[in-house]
């Protein structure tokens, strides 16, 4: 027997309880060890959903590289590669709000392990040959439905678990997996495609989603006062536990208020942009480099990967940045939201708007890597901004504020294919600086507009109860 403390500061409770009453070897395990050495509950979700997204970013790198190989092969023209690039958002647009909705009802852990199965067993079923264009379709528009269900419900569960004190970092933390994700996608999988064929892309892609669900399906749990002995879970802690949980499962969702406020449309506004840069940048960045600049991602070496890898590295900057600002009561949360918002937008902006002009790999991967790092950097303002503004609804706010990031996708790739097909029909190739200068000085623009929409009406005070 041994005494097991629920709860942190001043509200815990101790009682009494074996180590061998409960049969979940994980519990038992960590009971085990000295309390020192445990890894709080919420750590490891923190750390799971960042494994999550890095995955699900090296799907979508993975698919660009994959399919870019074998349509070059067959002599796909532009305007088509970029239909087939921007099936996946139809899917991933279709499913935003409802996963939102399913993770506020039925709980984001159970949603997330649903998703992720059904993408990992698409991507192991399906054919990566760019003449069964019907096929690529669908299969691509089911990925997208699966993977729209994934960050609703990421949302869901770090508001449940995680304090106000740490949502920034850990926030950023959690999708900063998307820039390594990329990264590593970038770096790897060129050279898996020149040995193994476009087809391998899919299959380590199936084997790593695969890989992801059981983690999750064995380590995952939700959060009550008592599941892990350490009273880590948000809520509070009382004798009420499991009907307070029904009921915020439950509540009636507020639409007519979500829709209508100028802080969550604030929010959508700049999620619009930053996928609209992000998606463009990821789809059409390898084209870039092997037609504009007529370099082989084989041959750039590491050097292509620097764009997401410095995703990473500003993402985690600007949630240590923000919690340290607020913890501290330097600034105050909406200050805090709308400097680091600003400052990523406005950088990124201008460094879109150069790439153009630098015909080297050195100087397009700098501007690139500028860009995105910023970008990442202004998570740290608007997209922890929904667990501020509604902690409660956090899940359905993403899942709303995403449908715009993933209209971004299908109009920003799709339109820069026609855009280049344009360009080569009147400069009969895509060598020239001109060909590329609309690409990007679209979402430059848009940074600078979405920076002010931001300043104007967000606010880091919670206004859903």
């Amino acid at each position: 027997m041994r005494e097991k403390i629920e709860g942190r500061g001043e509200k815990c409770r101790v009682h009494k309880t074996s180590s061998f009453s409960n049969p979940n070897p994980i519990i038992r395990l960590r009971n085990s060890l000295p309390l020192t050495m445990k890894l709080p509950v919420r750590y490891l979700i923190v750390i799971l959903t960042f494994f999550c997204t890095s995955v699900c970013y090296i799907e979508r790198v993975g698919f660009s590289i994959g399919y870019t190989v074998a349509a070059d092969g067959v002599g796909v023209n532009q305007s088509t590669k970029g239909t087939i690039l921007s099936t996946f958002y139809y899917g991933y647009a279709c499913s935003q709000v409802p996963g939102g909705w399913a993770a506020q009802r039925i709980g984001g852990r159970r949603v997330l392990l649903l998703s992720f199965l059904l993408w990992s067993v698409t991507c192991a079923l399906i054919p990566l040959d760019p003449n069964r264009v019907i096929l690529l379709v669908v299969a691509r528009l089911l990925v997208g439905v699966a993977q729209g269900f994934i960050f609703p419900s990421i949302h869901t569960v770090l508001a449940q678990w995680v304090p106000p004190h740490e949502r920034s970092r850990s926030v950023s933390l959690t999708t900063s997996g998307m820039y390594l994700g990329a990264a590593l996608g970038m770096l790897l999988l060129p050279t898996l495609v020149k040995f193994r064929g476009p087809q391998s892309v899919f299959l380590a892609e199936a084997a790593l989603g695969a890989s992801w669900s059981l983690l999750w399906f064995k380590y995952a749990t939700d959060p009550k006062s008592t599941a892990s002995g350490v009273g880590e879970s948000v809520l509070p802690i009382n004798k009420k536990m499991d009907s307070h949980n029904k009921k915020v499962l439950s509540a009636k969702i507020p639409w007519v208020k979500i829709l209508t406020s100028f802080p969550v449309w604030a929010i959508v506004v700049n999620n619009f942009t930053f996928h609209y840069a992000l998606y463009v940048l990821m789809n059409w960045l390898p084209t870039y480099f092997e037609l504009g600049l007529k370099l082989s991602l084989q041959d750039m070496g590491s050097s292509k990967m620097m764009p997401y890898l410095n995703m990473f590295l500003f993402s985690n900057i600007g949630g240590v940045v923000a919690d340290y600002l607020i913890t501290r009561r330097i600034l105050s949360v909406t200050k805090t939201r709308k400097l680091l918002n600003t400052v990523g937008f406005l950088v990124a902006s201008l460094a879109l708007v150069v790439i153009p002009s630098f015909r080297t790999s050195g100087g397009a991967v700098f501007c690139s890597s500028v860009a995105l790092g910023f970008l990442a950097l202004g998570r740290a303002g608007f997209a922890v901004n929904h667990m501020d503004v509604a902690p409660r609804y956090a899940g359905i706010v993403m899942g709303v504020s995403n449908t715009a990031g993933t209209l971004a996708g299908i109009v920003g790739v799709d339109l820069t294919g026609k855009l280049l097909e344009a360009a080569k029909a009147a400069n009969s190739d895509l060598s020239s600086p001109e060909s590329w200068r609309t690409v990007f000085f679209i979402p430059g623009f848009l940074c600078i507009f979405s920076s002010f929409v931001f300043l104007l009406f967000s606010t880091g005070e919670r206004i859903f109860d």
